[in-house]
């Protein structure tokens, strides 16, 4: 019997060593003095526990090695009481670390992974298990999708992706511009920041590139940190301006900004709710180092659409399609 969540979260753990307070950038041949210092499990650990805290059934399908960092991420994941049953356990080492200099505003990474397995543990999530939500964290496409998107759409699961990814555009007749369109056209939600926006469509302007992107997928949203968001469908525009807060760190916030409009988009919530959830959840994870350190539940977010979102001037722009 298939086992059902309110939405599966695929991709694998890291655990992130966060170096904060520095007074300049990192440099060859110079140290540079941090005053902070945080370790942590970032990627896909970061939208299925933020999911979690806020009420949702989440299935995280997840692999797992035999190395120190893979059980240090599991102590976490137990801590936090996440369901393991979509959890696979490789008989070898998965080391996944990444090394963060993080600003206020922005973070360089130095990153080591092991190789991943061959099939993932959502190819086997997709067989055993069904979701309301089959979330993907990063912009995916390939051949691996071609295939999953059969069962995602026979089981009647929305597709749903963040843009998290460093290069590819879709102005070009090339093959990665191609296979990037077709991901975009079978997606349900696209998920992107205001960076890797620009960079797929060419458009400097926020809202040319929401519109841009719509053309291939019904549901846009665009994050711009302390600028606010967008959001397009095939017949509006809107703009939720950010709340405002003493931002320590950024790791995570998209990732926290996608959990709570998803979970108030799986609640039935308007979108301009919903793009308030998602604030409201990327702006406070700013406020400690880490992706998961400041802990969010349902009523933290609700005193704050109280707090934010009461008066005229908080709440969202609307724009016609013309």
């Amino acid at each position: 019997m298939a086992m059902n969540f309110d939405v599966i979260v695929t991709g694998s753990y890291s655990i992130d060593l966060i170096f904060t307070g520095m007074s300049e950038p990192p440099q060859l041949g110079k140290d540079i003095l941090s005053t902070g210092f945080t370790v942590t499990p970032g990627e896909a650990f970061i939208p299925a526990v933020t999911l979690h805290r806020l009420g949702v059934k989440v299935g995280w399908a997840a692999d797992f090695g035999n190395d120190e960092y893979s059980q240090l991420a599991l102590q976490y994941v137990r801590e936090e009481g996440l369901d393991e049953s979509l959890f696979v356990f490789l008989d070898r080492p998965y080391r996944r670390i990444s090394v963060a200099a993080s600003y206020p505003h922005e973070r360089g990474f130095i990153t080591y992974y092991d190789p991943d397995p061959n099939f993932p543990a959502a190819v086997n999530a997709l067989s055993s298990s069904t979701s309301k939500v089959f979330y993907i964290p990063a912009l995916f496409f390939g051949p691996l999708l071609d295939i999953g998107k059969k069962l995602i759409h026979l089981k009647k699961m929305k597709l749903v992706m963040d843009g998290n990814s460093s290069h590819g555009d879709l102005l070009s007749g090339s093959k990665e511009s191609l296979s990037i369109r077709y991901a975009l056209q079978t997606i349900d939600i696209f998920l992107p920041n205001a960076q890797e926006a620009r960079r797929l469509t060419g458009i400097t302007k926020l809202e040319g590139a929401a519109r841009y992107l719509c053309e291939f997928c019904p549901l846009v949203v665009i994050k711009d940190g302390s600028n606010g968001t967008f959001a397009c469908t095939k017949d509006s525009i809107v703009h939720m301006k950010s709340i405002q807060v003493k931002s320590v760190d950024t790791t995570g916030a998209g990732d926290n900004f996608n959990a709570g409009f998803l979970t108030a988009w799986l609640n039935g919530e308007p979108l301009d709710r919903c793009l308030q959830w998602g604030v409201i959840m990327g702006g406070l994870s700013t406020t400690q180092p880490g992706g998961t350190t400041v802990k969010i539940n349902p009523e933290i977010v609700k005193d704050g659409l109280r707090k934010y979102f009461q008066s005229k001037d908080m709440h969202s722009t609307l724009t016609s399609e013309g």
